[in-house]
């Protein structure tokens, strides 16, 4: 008979952002280990809270499978001699086998060992299987406490261990396991004991605790919501907030608090970022978007004189945005563009001088694109312009109080100077992508700035040697790399990743002796994020890796595998690819050089007027990929035509010469789409 079994770990309060990935590795590890053992079960849940990890397993087998298992041995002539009788490779094999060597098997022509393991019972596994799923546990931060060696997330408090009614004695950090669980903090007293782990939830609803965190979530929403539209409004929920909040909390109850109309003038984010991001508030907006005076925030508690809860949070709030307000009235005496002075002593990196400098080198990065785009002069002026202001609000009291409003002031900041609206939306785009998700630059000013800021901060601190490796990017240049793959796929741009990495290089002043190391290792920081964006596309892997080769034009090795792939889906190209693979794999030296006169046989000549009418053909298409698949496919027929009639290695030296130069040219025209070798038929 089959029991529920509940494995609680009582802690010290865990860090909010910890818990999602705590619980999945928590799962992840039981079914494995579980599986492993051949004890089944029919399902594994993990529920969190900001004081325990759980572990719920319904219906865990009493005990392990039985197994039975055919080994393999030593072959009959080895295992026997002449007269029949077992040898002593024959009598060592049973004995590993734990069986005796009358009961080996013969097939085959060699002996096998059928070993039959009875399943232990499963409440003799756990006192070992539940500590060390405890252990295996890894976190971004571990504690010491007392003059323990062993580690976790936050001191151990207490251990529920429990297999239906029956307790998993072990021990761990000097806690023993038992039945005894505590509730909340201040709603509940002492310990209580559960009595069946199958009433775990039940158990821990009366200690004011909603254990299971996707059920606290949905409260926590519907009492949001319930209360923005009590008050005539709609609560602004994102989903990074709510998931803190849900593990900040393990009896939540709403309520909704009050701030002065006079903060209503200051820019919408310098009130909504004190409150969301400092003080986990959600904000409030009417049906036409515009904030209101009000703020919503969940306690950890009952309703009990929640009033004086709400007054409390109200007079935080309101020092917060009073500081805001004195920090905004402070940055107003001067305009945006009087703080690039002080940007002169704000150093970018070590021995690559000011962020003054930086945002001189934007401006000049963002004519080079514009000119490269060919973008219209007023749009370029407004470009040039964000790409100087840029980096402005930097140096602001408001920003050096809230960074997370870095660009969104200095848009604020550029709009209350009268700068154009297009200079100061490009100032706050560019810096979107700012987190994984995140809109990219909607219009072209933002794209450009946005391109030559991130362009710029990969190659000046590549030049450094300071490359991610691992898991360290302390300067995000992931997620930068990936803004600019993002951005240029977005915006169609067609442009030179070599000659934008060149231009930027010789912005940096960067020596001409390391920049084609350098180049490179950018472009291949890159093509592994470009890489990424195509297999999230839902892009075949073997497509992938065939137009990777040559990454130059970001924008259309995006095209060439989203026309590939579907071509793939949806027609048989498959004597196409194999001609080209075969052209490919003949053609491997560097012969480009073609002389018509020396074709003689009707095959080659016909070959090569399909070469030069596809290659004229492709010229005109543009970035239309399918429509070139489709020309390059013709060439097919031609290809076979010539390998069947024409003998490439001709003893003339000047006809086969003549001949390999012909595939050269050909493979080189097919390899501008794709490496076909790579395709998978």
């Amino acid at each position: 008979m089959s029991k529920d079994l509940l494995l609680e770990i009582g802690t010290e309060e865990i860090p909010a952002h910890f818990m999602p990935a705590i619980l999945k590795q928590l799962k992840e590890k039981a079914e494995a280990k579980f599986s492993e053992l051949h004890i089944d079960f029919a399902e594994v849940k993990t529920y969190g809270t900001p004081r325990r990890i759980a572990l719920f397993i319904k219906e865990l087998a009493k005990k392990q499978a039985d197994i039975s298992t055919e080994h393999k041995g030593p072959s009959i002539k080895i295992a026997f001699d002449a007269d029949n009788k077992p040898t002593k490779a024959a009598i060592g094999f049973a004995r590993g086998k734990n069986i005796a060597v009358d009961q080996l098997t013969v097939k085959d022509g060699y002996v096998y060992a059928a070993v039959h393991e009875q399943g232990q019972r499963t409440v003799e596994l756990l006192p070992s299987i539940l500590p060390q799923l405890i252990e295996d546990l890894s976190f971004p931060k571990n504690m010491r406490w007392g003059n323990l060696d062993f580690r976790f997330v936050r001191p151990i408090r207490w251990i529920v261990a429990l297999l239906g009614d029956e307790i998993i004695p072990f021990t761990i950090a000097n806690v023993h396991s038992g039945n005894k669980t505590r509730g909340h903090r201040f709603l509940s007293d002492g310990t209580h004991v559960i009595e069946n782990a199958s009433d775990y939830k039940k158990a821990m609803k009366k200690l004011f605790i909603v254990v299971d965190q996707n059920k606290r979530r949905d409260m926590i929403k519907e009492q949001i919501n319930a209360l923005a539209a009590k008050n005539n409004g709609h609560a602004q929920i994102t989903e990074d907030l709510l998931e803190e909040v849900t593990y900040l909390v393990e009896y939540p109850t709403a309520l909704c608090g009050k701030f002065e109309e006079k903060y209503l003038k200051l820019p919408k984010e310098a009130v909504i970022t004190p409150m969301r991001e400092h003080q986990r508030y959600f904000p409030v907006i009417d049906d036409a978007g515009n904030l209101l005076p009000l703020f919503i925030t969940i306690r950890n508690g009952g309703d009990k004189a929640l009033s004086t809860v709400q007054h409390g949070n109200e007079r935080v709030l309101r020092a917060r945005l009073a500081d805001a307000q004195f920090f905004f009235d402070e940055d107003r005496k001067k305009k945006l563009v009087d703080y690039l002075e002080k940007l002169k002593t704000v150093v970018f990196q070590e021995g690559l001088g000011s962020v003054y400098d930086k945002a001189l080198r934007l401006q000049k990065l963002t004519e080079y694109l514009a000119a490269v785009c060919e973008i219209a002069p007023s749009v370029e002026r407004s470009a040039k312009r964000a790409a100087l202001l840029a980096k402005a609000d930097l140096v602001t009291a408001m920003v050096c109080e809230f960074t997370e409003l870095q660009g969104i002031m200095g848009r604020e900041y550029a709009l209350l100077d009268g700068e154009d609206e297009s200079v100061a939306k490009a100032i706050d785009e560019h810096y979107m992508p700012r987190f994984a998700g995140d809109k990219l630059p909607s219009t072209v000013p933002g794209q450009l700035v946005s391109l030559a800021d991130k362009m710029d901060t990969i190659t000046a601190t590549f030049s450094r040697g300071l490359i991610p490796t691992g898991s360290q990017d302390p300067f995000a240049l992931r997620r930068q790399a990936l803004g600019i793959v993002n951005t240029l796929i977005s915006a169609k741009m067609n442009i030179s990743l070599n000659a934008f990495i060149e231009k930027t290089m010789e912005l940096l002043s960067i020596s001409a002796d390391k920049q084609n190391a350098l180049a490179a290792s950018i472009i291949e920081f890159i093509k592994l994020r470009l890489k990424n964006v195509l297999t999230e596309a839902a892009i075949r892997y073997d497509i992938v890796d065939s137009v990777l080769g040559d990454i130059d034009n970001v924008y259309a090795v995006y095209e060439k595998a989203l026309a590939l792939n579907n071509k793939l889906k949806t027609e048989d190209l498959t004597g196409a690819i194999q001609s080209f693979v075969r052209v490919g794999n003949i053609a491997k030296q560097n012969l480009f050089t073609i002389d018509k006169t020396l074709f003689s046989v009707p095959e080659e000549k016909a070959l090569y007027q399909s070469y030069l009418d596809v290659k004229n053909e492709l010229q005109a298409l543009g970035n239309d990929y399918n429509t070139i698949i489709d020309k390059l496919a013709t060439l097919s027929t031609p290809i076979d035509n010539f390998f069947n009639k024409v003998m490439v290695m001709d003893k003339d030296e000047k006809i086969k010469n003549n001949r390999l130069a012909l595939l050269k040219n050909i493979d080189k025209l097919i390899k501008t789409i794709a490496d076909f070798n790579k395709i998978v038929l």
